[in-house]
């Protein structure tokens, strides 16, 4: 009998521990007490090589700007891949008339006002009722690990989060470690990888939780996947008293002989 007690605390002793906790799976926990949070400011995203921007020029005059209306009317991420302008190798695009225009280390505000600027000087000549958009072409990111749907995303957004990034492919599966997600992002001076915590109300004060172009984000698994146990108790319960039970059965078919 003394056997059968310790057989049934180990069960359960080993149950709870490889369960998933409570606190490990909510998002954003903390005091929030329905207070505004203070977001961090958000630095201007700067163009670099490969992204896809949209560029519409438009005048009182449609003909004077009929050669450029190829970058208009863009439906979709196919449709602006081969219709908007991709920053080359060089850190470049090439528009009609106006030629190479240098575009990476620019806002898409500092790339509008220089591509007007030009269009004034070399096109028109003088001053006249132009006008120019320029817009990306979308938010790309790559997400892998722990998600349900990995992958290259591309959301046709100014602004995207974490969260709704994450949301956009799936969401994180109990599986997930919601707590060291890896945020990696390319910047010209270099790689930068952050860690961010899903799980606390902090996040939406970090610099980090809206993503910009280009990210990769991976989802760690949490340990109890790697022990290849069930994701909450009862599971978890099941499989260890069946691994213990065989353990068990086989330990007193050999005592008897």
């Amino acid at each position: 009998m003394n056997k059968l007690y310790k057989f049934f605390f180990l069960t359960l002793f080993i149950a709870l521990t490889s369960c998933v906790p409570h606190k490990d799976v909510v998002y954003l926990q903390g005091n929030l007490n329905n207070e505004p949070i203070e977001q961090v400011a958000q630095k201007p995203y700067r163009l670099q090589i490969n992204d896809v921007v949209a560029i519409q020029i438009k005048a009182l005059d449609p003909k004077l700007v009929e050669m450029f209306a190829m970058s208009e009317g863009q439906g979709g991420n196919s449709d602006l891949y081969m219709s908007g302008y991709t920053i080359n190798d060089h850190g470049s695009i090439r528009i009609p008339v106006l030629g190479e225009i240098n575009a990476i280390g620019h806002t898409t505000e500092e790339l509008r006002l220089k591509i007007e600027k030009q269009l004034l000087s070399d096109y028109f000549h003088k001053e006249a009722d132009i006008f120019v958009n320029v817009k990306l072409g979308g938010i790309r990111y790559t997400i892998n690990g722990e998600i349900g749907t990995p992958g290259t995303k591309n959301i046709m957004q100014d602004k995207l989060t974490i969260l709704e990034a994450i949301a956009n492919s799936g969401d994180v599966p109990i599986t997930g470690n919601k707590k060291e997600v890896m945020l990696i992002r390319q910047l010209p001076q270099g790689t930068q990888i952050h860690t961010l915590d899903l799980t606390s109300v902090d996040l939406l004060k970090s610099p980090y939780y809206y993503i910009q172009p280009n990210d990769y984000i991976y989802i760690k698994p949490i340990k109890q996947k790697n022990w290849g146990v069930g994701t909450n108790g009862l599971q978890s319960f099941t499989t260890v008293l069946s691994a213990l039970t065989l353990v068990f059965t086989t330990y007193l078919l050999i005592k008897r002989n």
